[in-house]
């Protein structure tokens, strides 16, 4: 039996090699198969992870920009408040008809209570109008005493004429300052909105790639990029222990709000100052008319014109001089030494390279058109919704699609109304734009989507910059692609890089895209427009 199976093995063992062989093979197969789909879905799952990290710092970076904001627009509220005292130009006026009331009151007392003869039916009314609608109240009108009445008596017409003279002036002066600062509210808002995106995406930028380089020089014990902050809680890591610099980077925010805001001012009360001019406190404005007067206003503070806008300079409303630079730090007590010269700061700061591409980033075609956005969205809130609805009292339509607005207008046709009446609604606007919570100008700027996919553009543009002082240092070697961008892919990242975790070791890690910002911008656009 046992020769007979060792004949049969001798005659098969060819057949036999082949059959073990193919099983053999075809194990080894399989479970390398198996082991690459198994590292396929481990890879997979941890690029989902990294994606959905990044997505999620991306979109809490911009909540953080919208709290900023709202911490920061109170600084120059107060700032434009005080320099343009609309409410104590209408207590002025207020005050000089309460003489007029009182001193004819004293010749004849029987006409006490239906105002001065020669106050004529439409400055009742407007002055009526202005003190109910600004919300200035009857008992804050100082009455004169009789000792005051009785110099009014004996100055006769001549104190009269200059009352008159005071009082158109006055008006001219309440038309100009209630136009000049809820107009200055919206561009101040804008302007912060917009710097304030740019500060924090780039520091959240530096923030990932700081994550980047902490799995990088961390081996691969920690196989994606987590939501922790390595800029100030990891002191030994090579990037992003830099917490200082980002403090003093966001200060930069102080030009805006203590001197630019002024200059911004300036600008457009030279525009309101030609625009509306003309225009007298008992002429009856119309809907039309005051939203086209509030168009000439922009074109001359903007450009008329797509290439005027792009050509319009906003830097120096946003960040100071060079030479002032040092003077900023100071007054926000970034730098405590007073022998420090006002200055530029040196090229080999780490916060000059911050200020200088915040500077290209203002100076962009881009920031240009998203302004634009923005100030559309807020002059929209202004004009289209509070004006219309509280001065001209046309009914909301939120449901109403924008080609059909114009028909709405003309089913409501509203009916003219005095200029009065309109300066006392951007009076109490003007608090609303500044200080109102919820702040609905701030919200309406920030559902304009051009606004996002800036944002993105920011987060995710320019890595070289940063990859650089870090490739100098010898700590890891970076290659990086381009690839597809928009807003949602820049949100989630889309590019990759690897680097030397150790000798003869190398990763593949998610940093996002890396193109220009010009053509990362086009692309980001027309991602959205897609959407």
């Amino acid at each position: 039996m046992i020769a007979a199976t060792r004949r049969w093995f001798r005659r098969n063992r060819t057949p036999l090699a082949i059959g073990f062989g193919v099983v053999g093979a075809g194990y080894l197969v399989t479970h390398y198969v198996l082991s690459k789909i198994s590292d396929a879905r481990e890879r997979m799952s941890s690029d989902r992870i990294a994606r959905e990290n990044l997505r999620r710092r991306f979109e809490q970076n911009q909540e953080d920009c919208t709290f900023t904001v709202l911490a920061l627009l109170p600084s120059a509220t107060d700032n434009i408040l005080a320099e343009l005292e609309t409410e104590r130009i209408t207590f002025e006026l207020q005050q000089q008809k309460a003489a007029k009331l009182a001193r004819n009151g004293e010749n004849h007392p029987s006409e006490l209570g239906s105002g001065p003869p020669s106050m004529t039916d439409d400055d009742s009314k407007s002055m009526a109008s202005l003190q109910s609608e600004s919300g200035i109240h009857a008992s804050q009108i100082a009455v004169p005493s009789v000792s005051i009445i009785s110099e009014g008596a004996q100055d006769g017409k001549q104190q009269s004429q200059k009352a008159k003279r005071s009082k158109l002036q006055l008006w001219n002066d309440l038309k100009i300052s209630a136009i000049t600062r809820a107009f200055t509210l919206i561009y101040t808002l804008a302007l912060l909105t917009l710097l304030t995106r740019i500060q924090l995406n780039l520091l959240g930028r530096r923030s990932y790639l700081s994550s980047v380089v902490s799995l990088a020089t961390g081996g691969m014990e920690q196989s994606t990029i987590s939501l922790e902050n390595h800029d100030d809680d990891n002191p030994d890591q090579a990037y992003g222990n830099d917490f200082e610099t980002n403090r003093r980077y966001l200060t930069f925010s102080w030009w805006l709000l203590h001197r630019g805001w002024r200059e911004v001012m300036l600008k457009v009360e030279a525009a309101v100052n030609d625009v509306f001019s003309t225009l007298s406190p008992r002429e009856d404005v119309t809907m039309q008319m005051f939203s086209e007067l509030t168009l000439e206003v922009r074109k001359r503070v903007e450009g008329a014109t797509e290439a005027d806008r792009q050509a319009t300079s906003w830097l120096e409303f946003l960040l100071p001089p060079r030479d002032q630079e040092e003077f900023v730090l100071k007054e926000s007590g970034m730098s405590t030494d007073p022998s420090t010269p006002s200055t530029a700061l040196p090229s080999t700061n780490p916060l000059r390279r911050l200020v200088d591409e915040t500077s290209d980033l203002i100076e962009s075609p881009p920031f240009s058109h998203v302004l634009t956005r923005l100030l559309d969205a807020g002059f929209s809130t202004l004009v289209d919704q509070k004006i219309a609805q509280q001065a001209f009292k046309i009914p909301a339509t939120p449901d109403v699609p924008e080609l059909e607005a114009p028909r709405v207008m003309e089913v409501f046709d509203p009916k003219p109304v005095k200029l009065p009446i309109v300066l006392a609604i951007l009076t109490r606007q003007a608090h609303s734009i500044g200080n109102g919570v919820p702040n609905e100008y701030l919200q309406s700027m920030e559902q304009v989507k051009d606004l996002e996919a800036f944002a993105a553009v920011v987060y995710s543009s320019n890595w070289e910059s940063e990859i650089s002082p870090i490739n100098s240092g010898g700590s890891a070697s970076f290659v990086q692609q381009d690839g597809p961008l928009g807003p949602e892919i820049v949100a989630a990242g889309s590019n990759q890089a690897s680097y030397e975790a150790g000798p003869g070791q190398e990763s593949i890690v998610d940093i996002g895209t890396t193109s220009t910002f010009e053509s990362a911008w086009g692309k980001a656009v027309e991602s959205t427009e897609k959407v």
